[in-house]
C-alpha cells in the first residue's frame, strides 16, 4: 500500500511539473529575446598575443573598442570609442583595423550592405596616441568599399565606385589607381558577384610585404548576361539589375595588375593565353618580388599556383612560372590555408589527394615535403601555423563526423594531440603569437559554453557559461535531440538525429517533420547547438510531431569518395538517401508512415521539391523556401563545379530538376521565395509555377516582396514561420 502511494505521488509529481512547463511560441522564438545566446565575437588579437580587444557597447561613450588581457579577463583600457573618433556616441563603430604597429585604427561607419560579403561604408582614420579622427575620404565622392593600410600604416588602399584608390593619411591626399571602372561592366579591385558567392571573398586588392606594390584582380564583366529584379514600392517599381553568370554562360575575363606605389604605374600579369578560367585566391609570398596566383580551369579539377618574378622590370607583361599543380577527376575545392613558411622555400596547403582533407608541406617545386595530417577523417579548420614552436593548429572530424575538436600537431612528428576536451562541437580563435586559443564549445542539446586555454589546452578561465540561457530552456517542455544511423538501399550507413515529441509514448504512431539541407558544403547532422532552428523544432515536438533530419551521400566530413559520390547527378543519391529514410522511419512502430513530411530552404528546398515529386509515395507534405528547381538557372561557378555545364551534362541537368517531375506531386506543397533573391533567383519558383500550372497540380505559394535569400526583415521570419506552422498542422 505504501509503495503503490509512492508511486502515485511520484507520478502525480512529473504530471504536475510537466504542467508547470511554459510553452514555445514563434513570437518567443523568433521575435522575443527570450531565449538570446551570449557569444564572444568581434575579437582581434594583439600584436603581443597577450592582449585582445572587443567591440561592445557602452551608454556613456556609445562602441567601444575595449582592450582585455587573455590570462585574466581583465579589462585594460578602452582604446576608442564612438565619442572620442566622431565627438557623439550616437554614431556606432561598426567595424575596425589596426594599422600594423597598432598606433591608428581604420574606423568603419554607416555601413550598407551589398551582397551576401561586400558593403559599402564611411571610414574614418583614428590615432590612437593624439585621440584624433579624420576622414579617409570625401563623402561626397560616395561611401567607400575594403579599406585596408598598406604594411607601413602610412597608406590606406579602398575601392571606390568600380575603381582602386590610395589615400596617403600624412598629406591627406588620394591617387587613383585605375580609371576605367564601370558599374555591370569594369571592376577593379573587387569581385564579380559570382566570384563573392562562390569563392567567399570580395576584397580583390594586397598590398605586397614592402608595401610599394599592390596586386589587384580587374573584372570585365561586359559579356555576362544581366539579370534583373524588380523592387516594389514606388507607384513604378525599381528594376536592379547586376550580372549574374549561369551555368554554362559566359563568365567575366579576369585579369591580374600589380600597381607600383613609386612610380604610379600598373602591369598586367602574364597568366596564360586561356581566358574562361578562374583565379579563385591571389596572395603574396613571404618575398616582396613574389606574387602567387591561383589558377583554375573552368572544370575546376586542375589548379595551379603561379609565382611571379617581379625583379623583372620589363615595360610590358609581368612573367610567371608555375611552381604547384594537382589535379582531380572530379573538383577541387578551394580555401584560405595557403601559409608560407620563413625558409621561403616551403608552404603549407590541403589536399584530398590521398581520399581524406588533410595538409601538406609541399616546396616551391610542387613536391610533397610531408604529409602532416593523415587517417581517414577529415581536416574542417586549419587555424594556423606557429613559426616559433613548428606547430599546426586545426580542427577535425577524428571523432566523428557529428563532432569537431582542436587539434595541435608539429609538422615533423606523426600524430595530433586533441585539445578540446568536451564532447560535440569545439571551434577555436587563437592570439596572434598562437599562445592562447578560445574555445567555443556546444552539443546538440547545449547552447555555447565559451573558454579560454593556453596553447597546451589548459582552460584558464570561464568567459561565457549561457547558465541564463538554460536556465530560461530549463522552463519550457522540451524533448532530448537524439542521433542515430540507418543503412541506405546502396548499403552505406548515414548519419540522423531525431528528437521525439514530448511525452513520447512507444505504443501511439506519431506524424514525421524532416527537416533537410543535403547538398555540398553543409551539414546538419552535428552534435551542435542549433539556435533558434533548434527551437522550433523543439515546438513542432511540443506540437506531437517526431522531428528527424540526415546527411545524405555528397554531404561533408566522411572524406572525399563520399562528398563527391554526387558528381554530375546532384539531387539523384540525395533523393534516393531520402526516400530510404522515410522508408526506414515509417517501419518503426511509432510512426505514421501515412504523415511523414520534408522541408528544406536553399538547397533543402531543391530537395524537398525533389521528394514530393520523385518521392510522392512517401512524402506527404513539403515546404520549399527559395528552392533551385533547375540547374540551369543557378549560377556558373556552383553548379559547373558539380555538374559541368548544361552542354556537356544535359542529362545530369534535366534528370534531377523539380521542374522536370511535377506530375508525379499528389501531397501538399508550400513554395516560399523572396522577389529579390540574388543568389537563387525568384525565377526558379516562377519556372516551378509554370511547370505545376501545365500539369494542373495543386500547391500552395507565397513571395515576400523585395526580401533576398535569406527572407528576414522586421516581421518577416515570424511571418514565414507562423505560415510553415500553420501549413504543418493542416497538412501533416
Amino acid at each position: 500500500m505504501k509503495k503503490s502511494f509512492l508511486l502515485l505521488t511520484a507520478i502525480f509529481f512529473v504530471i504536475a511539473t510537466h504542467a508547470q512547463k511554459k510553452e514555445l511560441t514563434n513570437d518567443l522564438i523568433w521575435y522575443s529575446g527570450e531565449f538570446r545566446t551570449e557569444y564572444v565575437s568581434g575579437l582581434r588579437s594583439m600584436n603581443d598575443g597577450v592582449h585582445y580587444t572587443s567591440l561592445e557597447y557602452s551608454e556613456d561613450n556609445g562602441s567601444e573598442i575595449v582592450k582585455y588581457a587573455y590570462s585574466t579577463g581583465a579589462k585594460v583600457g578602452v582604446i576608442a570609442s564612438s565619442k572620442s573618433i566622431f565627438g557623439k556616441s550616437e554614431t556606432s563603430i561598426d567595424d575596425y583595423e589596426f594599422s600594423a604597429d597598432e598606433t591608428k585604427l581604420l574606423i568603419s561607419t554607416d555601413t550598407e550592405s551589398i551582397y551576401r560579403h561586400s558593403s559599402r561604408a564611411q571610414y574614418y582614420v583614428y590615432n590612437i596616441e593624439k585621440a584624433k579622427a579624420f576622414p579617409l575620404a570625401d563623402a561626397e565622392k560616395g561611401k567607400q568599399r575594403l579599406a585596408t593600410f598598406s604594411p607601413d600604416g602610412e597608406k590606406v588602399a579602398f575601392v571606390r565606385k568600380n575603381n582602386l584608390f590610395i589615400a596617403d593619411l600624412k598629406y591627406r591626399t588620394e591617387v587613383k589607381v585605375t580609371s576605367d571602372g564601370v558599374d555591370n561592366k569594369i571592376i577593379n579591385g573587387a569581385t564579380d558577384w559570382v566570384y563573392e558567392e562562390e569563392f567567399g571573398f570580395d576584397r580583390g586588392f594586397y598590398w605586397s610585404p614592402k608595401g610599394d606594390r599592390i596586386a589587384y584582380y580587374k573584372f570585365d564583366e561586359t559579356d555576362v548576361k544581366q539579370f534583373q529584379m524588380a523592387m516594389y514600392g514606388d507607384l513604378y517599381p525599381d528594376q536592379y539589375t547586376f550580372k549574374y553568370p549561369k551555368a554554362g554562360e559566359t563568365n567575366s575575363t579576369v585579369n591580374i595588375y600589380v600597381y607600383d606605389v613609386t612610380n604610379n604605374a600598373s602591369r598586367m600579369v602574364n597568366t596564360g593565353n586561356e581566358t574562361d578560367i578562374y583565379f579563385p585566391r591571389v596572395k603574396w609570398t613571404k618575398n616582396n618580388d613574389e606574387l602567387c596566383i591561383m589558377r583554375m580551369n573552368r572544370h575546376q579539377n586542375n589548379l595551379e599556383f603561379l609565382f611571379t618574378n617581379l625583379r623583372d622590370n620589363g615595360p610590358f607583361e609581368i612573367a610567371t612560372r608555375t611552381v604547384f599543380s594537382e589535379t582531380a577527376s572530379t573538383y577541387i575545392d578551394i580555401n584560405d590555408n595557403l601559409i608560407f613558411l620563413a625558409d621561403g622555400k616551403t608552404f603549407l596547403w590541403n589536399s584530398e589527394r590521398d581520399g581524406y582533407n588533410h595538409i601538406y608541406q609541399f616546396d616551391t617545386e610542387g613536391n610533397v615535403v610531408r604529409q602532416i595530417t593523415s587517417g581517414n577523417w577529415d581536416v574542417i579548420d586549419f587555424y594556423g601555423y606557429s613559426e616559433a614552436t613548428k606547430t599546426i593548429f586545426y580542427s577535425s572530424s577524428e571523432v566523428s563526423a557529428m563532432e569537431q575538436h582542436v587539434y595541435s600537431q608539429s609538422i615533423t612528428k606523426k600524430g595530433g594531440k586533441q585539445l578540446s576536451e568536451r564532447k560535440g562541437t569545439n571551434s577555436a580563435a587563437f592570439s596572434s603569437t598562437f599562445d592562447y586559443y578560445i574555445n567555443y564549445h556546444s552539443d546538440a542539446n547545449t547552447p555555447y559554453y565559451i573558454t579560454l586555454h593556453n596553447s597546451k589546452g589548459k582552460e584558464i578561465r570561464m568567459l561565457k557559461d549561457n547558465k541564463a540561457m538554460k536556465e530560461t530552456l530549463a522552463g519550457y517542455a522540451t524533448s532530448k535531440k537524439e542521433f542515430f544511423t540507418f543503412t541506405n538501399s546502396a548499403g552505406v550507413e548515414l548519419n540522423c538525429w531525431m528528437i521525439k515529441p514530448v511525452n513520447f509514448d512507444a505504443t501511439k504512431k506519431y506524424p514525421v517533420y524532416v527537416n533537410i539541407y543535403g547538398g555540398p558544403g553543409h551539414n546538419t547532422v552535428t552534435d551542435a547547438w542549433g539556435g533558434r532552428d533548434y527551437l522550433w523544432h523543439q515546438m513542432l515536438a511540443e506540437k506531437g510531431y517526431m522531428v528527424v533530419s540526415c546527411d545524405p551521400r555528397g554531404t561533408l566530413y566522411r572524406g572525399r569518395d563520399f562528398k563527391h559520390s554526387t558528381y554530375q547527378q546532384l539531387g539523384k543519391l540525395e533523393t534516393e538517401d531520402f526516400i530510404d529514410l522515410a522508408k526506414h522511419l515509417g517501419k518503426q512502430t511509432y510512426v505514421d508512415a501515412n504523415r511523414i513530411g520534408i522541408q528544406g530552404w536553399s538547397y533543402g528546398g531543391y530537395m524537398t521539391s525533389l521528394c514530393m515529386t520523385k518521392g510522392a509515395e512517401y512524402y506527404k507534405m513539403g515546404i520549399a523556401v527559395a528552392p533551385v528547381t533547375n540547374w540551369r538557372y543557378y549560377d556558373s561557378i556552383y553548379t559547373e563545379r558539380f555538374m559541368r555545364t548544361p552542354q556537356e551534362n544535359a542529362d545530369g541537368y534535366d534528370d534531377n530538376s523539380p521542374i522536370n517531375h511535377v506530375n508525379l506531386l499528389t501531397g501538399k506543397y508550400l513554395l516560399v521565395h523572396g522577389s529579390a533573391d540574388d543568389n537563387v533567383h525568384y525565377q526558379n519558383s516562377m519556372e516551378m509555377v509554370d511547370a505545376l500550372v501545365k500539369a494542373n497540380k495543386k500547391f500552395d505559394l507565397f513571395i515576400y516582396p523585395n526580401k533576398n535569400h535569406g527572407i528576414y526583415g522586421g516581421n518577416t521570419r515570424l511571418h514565414l514561420f507562423n505560415m510553415m506552422l500553420d501549413f504543418v498542422q493542416e497538412n501533416l
